[in-house]
């Protein structure tokens, strides 16, 4: 899930301490270098999904690489979102940087899906995530229901809870694609109730050493149930019934692939650096990738771009996840952050009171 860039988190200081002057604190570079991986994931399964009907390895690396990106992404956005409440220019940023880049996006790909796709029926809804767009929404609820989460005593055994009866529950239906927003609470809320040492003790050498038979079982497993099972169950947006399974099977594999997405993402965790990497600067723009890439994934679809039967054979395989992975990476840049920041983290100081509006500058320039 990618968490958009806030001005609360620490933000380095290049500019040389006085006497006086009390140094910034850094951001930290693992979960900025946790980021960026993550969003690479996200690329390039999006671009292996139509390589699946023809290739049982690209089905199987799919269904491991999805049983683990979003969450861990989520779980991150859980972890920077335990300082919110709702002081005025904490939801003043939450409207800035959540609500209205979901108001712009959702437009945006609906008027795409219109005209790439000719589909002049296609209606513009912001009751109706399309493709990308639903974890702006899941990321507005979880971040609202923070306080919550704070006060009651078994926080992650009660997400878990409400998961399970989401996936029994047909008639949720598909606004704001309230299935994902109920089925992935469960690692936001983990995020709120992590600390520090949760985050040292995963990557602890061990665990990275362990961490490669794990995920080699994960993939011969995948590989074996690739053209058994159907990796709609992967993306959380359906109950059971409506995958016609019996309800007591969204129970089963609720529960279940919650503990595999849990220990892949602490696999995942173990190998990032903890050091300053070339591409940690990208880890502050991986919304930006996220939002963005979904249209080169989609025209590829509507245009025909992975009909080519080369791309269906490994090197052509290959080839998709080598794009797929430097274009995330270019539209995670800076310069590309400049260029869009309009859409992603508008200022909007008009749109408020004059004193949160106030608070919120003095909060930045802290």
């Amino acid at each position: 899930m990618p968490s958009p860039r806030t001005r609360d988190t620490p933000q380095a200081n290049t500019a040389p301490a006085g006497p006086q002057t009390k140094p910034a604190k850094q951001r930290d570079a693992f979960f900025d270098n946790a980021k960026y991986l993550a969003i690479v994931l996200v690329a390039t399964a999006h671009a292996w999904q139509p390589l699946t009907d023809r290739s049982r390895s690209a089905e199987a690396l799919y269904m491991v690489v999805y049983t683990f990106h979003m969450p861990a992404f989520i779980l991150i956005s859980g972890y920077f979102s335990r300082s919110f409440d709702m002081r005025a220019d904490r939801l003043q940023r939450l409207v800035t940087g959540i609500a209205v880049p979901y108001i712009l996006f959702e437009a945006a790909y609906s008027v795409f899906k219109k005209v790439a796709n000719d589909d002049p029926g296609h209606p513009i809804s912001l009751l109706d995530p399309w493709y990308l767009t639903w974890f702006l929404v899941a990321l507005f609820v979880w971040r609202l229901t923070t306080p919550m989460w704070k006060v009651v005593r078994w926080p992650v055994p009660l997400a878990l809870a409400i998961a399970v009866l989401a996936s029994v529950s047909p008639d949720i239906g598909d606004d704001l694609d309230l299935q994902r927003v109920l089925q992935f609470l469960p690692f936001f809320v983990i995020g709120l109730c992590m600390k520090p040492e949760h985050f040292q003790l995963m990557r602890r050498r061990e665990v990275r050493i362990l961490s490669v038979p794990v995920f080699a079982a994960a993939l011969v497993v995948a590989y074996w149930a690739a053209p058994r099972m159907t990796s709609a169950w992967f993306y959380h947006r359906d109950s059971a019934q409506e995958l016609g399974t019996p309800w007591w099977a969204g129970v089963v594999m609720t529960l279940a692939l919650f503990g595999c997405s849990m220990v892949l993402t602490a696999c995942f965790f173990s190998w990032v650096p903890r050091r300053r990497m070339w591409f940690t600067v990208l880890g502050a723009g991986t919304l930006y990738g996220y939002l963005l890439h979904g249209f080169l994934i989609k025209g590829g679809r509507f245009w025909g771009w992975f009909d080519y039967t080369w791309l269906h054979e490994p090197l052509g395989e290959i080839f998709i996840t080598l794009v797929a992975a430097a274009v995330v990476t270019l539209l995670c840049t800076p310069p590309v952050q400049r260029m869009f920041r309009f859409a992603m983290e508008p200022k909007m100081e008009w749109a408020f009171k004059r004193d949160a509006a106030e608070l919120a500058r003095g909060r930045a320039k802290s």
